[in-house]
């Protein structure tokens, strides 16, 4: 199967050579000529308007998931403790279940974890799979997966989402491949597509440069983890849901690893998602010392301190402190962006913040773009005048 061009017909236009995502057309003596790296995706066919080229790859038929239906919620639990991203996935899944007029589901899998049906019954879910074995104690990958695929098959949902945190980005490609469908990592939003009910997942792409936007409409369910921080909690008290214990039968030799002892190091990292201030700095702030400024600036309203990339890579503040791209998501009330330029692969990481202040000296700066307040000033000196005057209404 391939694509070909007729010649006769050409008028070497071109227009099949720009639109050509794989540079697999060219010109030779005035027409269009096709490449072996071609891939057939029929883009060129689509722009060409004298219909001089042809192919013989039939268009892909989208099967019907008619019995597929519910939003899936993996409620991830560490020591009997849900993981916050848990819950701010069940918010989504309302509304997106909304929209397709089908129910939320948790999957909750543990030992001596049913104590935690209520909770995300609060948050939304209508179901709760709820797995208990002693193997499912602490989390193994074998194990997890194995359980998550007989619900998958058994059940049959539309979508599955789970956070991307540690075990997340472990387990969602592993049931992923059992389960035979596509999955679109860290994404930073989910909506539904109002031709189709498809799920649209939007995540940042080539380093961050772009954020696209990505469809899975020949398979089910459709898989996505989503990055934690950028969902909001939606509870929903009075909620009424049913648990479904999910019989199963684990032997340590199908899990494959064995846990010998747990190893728990002093936790360094800073839960900037749940701050409802962040002041932020990056490259224009200049200096370590220059961050101390922004702590003090952090503490009158009791948030955190946060960076970009380059601050990091220069020793400024500790990498669990980065937001973007490569960093933490965060969703606070109040973000103060001080000498940052805005760029997309930190805009990432911020872009669900409820107030933005910007502080920058270049009044062309795109974090201006986002911003409900732009300040253009020097950070040395907007800064401590900030604090000087909150100080003073503070009293």
């Amino acid at each position: 199967m391939a694509v070909w061009v007729e010649v006769d017909l050409c008028s070497g236009c071109k227009r099949c050579l720009k639109a050509c995502p794989y540079g697999a057309v060219e010109m030779r003596e005035g027409k269009a000529f096709i490449m072996e790296r071609c891939t057939s995706c029929g883009a060129c066919l689509e722009v060409c308007k004298e219909k001089a080229l042809l192919t013989d790859v039939k268009p892909r038929e989208i099967p019907d998931f008619s019995d597929r239906k519910g939003v899936w919620v993996l409620a991830e639990q560490r020591g009997g403790e849900l993981h916050r991203v848990s819950l701010e996935l069940l918010g989504k899944a309302q509304e997106l279940a909304c929209v397709l007029k089908q129910e939320v589901s948790a999957l909750l899998l543990g030992d001596n974890v049913s104590g935690l049906c209520d909770t995300l019954i609060e948050h939304g879910a209508d179901w709760v799979y709820l797995a208990e074995d002693r193997a499912l104690k602490d989390y193994r990958t074998n194990g997890y997966t194995k359980v998550i695929e007989d619900l998958v098959k058994k059940h049959k949902p539309n979508m599955l989402l789970m956070g991307a945190t540690h075990i997340g980005r472990d387990l969602a490609p592993r049931v992923s491949r059992r389960v035979e469908v596509g999955l679109t990592a860290d994404c930073t939003e989910l909506s539904i597509d109002p031709q189709g009910g498809v799920l649209l997942q939007t995540r940042p792409a080539f380093g961050g440069n772009v954020m696209a936007t990505i469809a899975n409409r020949y398979s089910r369910p459709q898989m996505a983890t989503v990055r934690p921080g950028v969902m909001e909690v939606v509870a929903k008290p009075g909620h009424k849901g049913k648990v479904v214990r999910h019989s199963i039968s684990l032997k340590e030799e199908d899990i494959g690893t064995r846990i010998l002892e747990l190893v728990k190091e002093k936790k360094k990292k800073v839960n900037l998602s749940e701050a409802k201030v962040v002041v932020a700095g990056g490259r224009g702030v200049g200096n370590a010392k220059g961050f101390a400024i922004l702590e003090d600036l952090a503490a009158i309203f009791g948030g955190e301190v946060a960076g970009t990339r380059v601050a990091v890579e220069e020793g400024w503040i500790p990498p669990e402190r980065q937001v973007g791209q490569t960093g933490q998501s965060v969703r606070p009330e109040l973000y103060i962006a001080c000498g940052i330029s805005g760029a997309i692969q930190h805009r990432a990481g911020m872009m669900n913040s409820r107030y933005v202040i910007a502080i920058n000296k270049d009044p062309r700066a795109p974090i201006f773009q986002v911003a409900d307040w732009g300040l253009v000033a020097d950070v040395y000196e907007a800064v401590p005048e900030m604090i000087e005057q909150l100080k003073q209404t503070k009293g």
